[in-house]
């Protein structure tokens, strides 16, 4: 049976797809305890899955995507329940992942939201949706992946526009600048993110997962140290 608490869901899809479900739509999917456990939680068990494949992460209901940090849990003195030692941020931004893991973004999807979307490796998005790191705003930064991603999943000037402003992207924006892979309206937006998975999962499973953790690199070693990557990952792969 899966493994979930009520804050987060893991539902086994066919065809080697595992669905996560961030379900707090009461408080716009927003991540405390309950939610950094229990992504965390998902991660050790869709990694230890082996058949499991290709991971997609949504969120329960129209409202966001999630809103990023609980400020009630911060308030409360429980900030640090929000990140796990493994995961980071919401117990996901910074933990290990061999598998892909696709972002059905279901709605808005700002500050630590929009930080979970970017530590997925591909994204689905409905059209009303939006991408923003408003913490500028809030006399804050986005200390959870979003200032070194967003400048690497969108061009960097329209990045550094979102993150000195504060003010977010439309969906259909975040298409055309390619950090969205597709759109889809919101009654097919899981349907869309399993049919990427599909052309993922129609291939080789460990070389899928080899080739992505070189292209996870790409951004941050030499093209010498890329290579010498690329070529350990092809004798394991043998």
């Amino acid at each position: 049976p899966p493994m979930s608490n009520a804050a987060v869901l893991i539902e086994k899809l066919p065809d080697h797809v595992t669905l996560v479900t961030i379900n707090r739509p009461e408080a716009r999917n927003a991540v405390n305890g309950d939610v950094a456990a229990g992504l965390d939680a998902a991660i050790t068990q869709t990694e230890e899955d082996v058949d499991c494949w290709v991971v997609i992460l949504t969120g329960t209901g129209n409202d966001a995507f999630s809103a990023g940090a609980d400020l009630k849990a911060v308030s409360s003195g429980n900030g640090h329940a929000l990140r796990t030692a493994r995961g980071g941020f919401a117990g996901f931004v910074t933990a290990p992942r061999s598998k892909p893991w696709i972002a059905a973004v279901n709605g808005p999807a700002l500050a630590g939201g929009c930080e979970l979307a970017l530590a997925c490796d591909l994204r689905v998005a409905v059209p009303e949706s939006r991408f923003g790191l408003p913490e500028v705003k809030r006399g804050l930064i986005a200390s959870a992946g979003g200032l070194y991603r967003l400048p690497r999943a969108l061009p960097q000037a329209v990045a550094l526009e979102m993150i000195l402003t504060g003010d977010p992207l439309s969906a259909e924006r975040a298409h055309a600048l390619g950090m969205v892979n597709a759109l889809a309206p919101r009654d097919q937006l899981i349907a869309a993110a399993q049919a990427l998975a599909a052309r993922i999962t129609v291939n080789a499973p460990v070389s899928v997962r080899h080739s992505l953790s070189v292209s996870r690199q790409a951004q941050d070693l030499s093209d010498a140290e890329l290579m010498a990557v690329s070529q350990v990952a092809q004798a394991a792969n043998m």
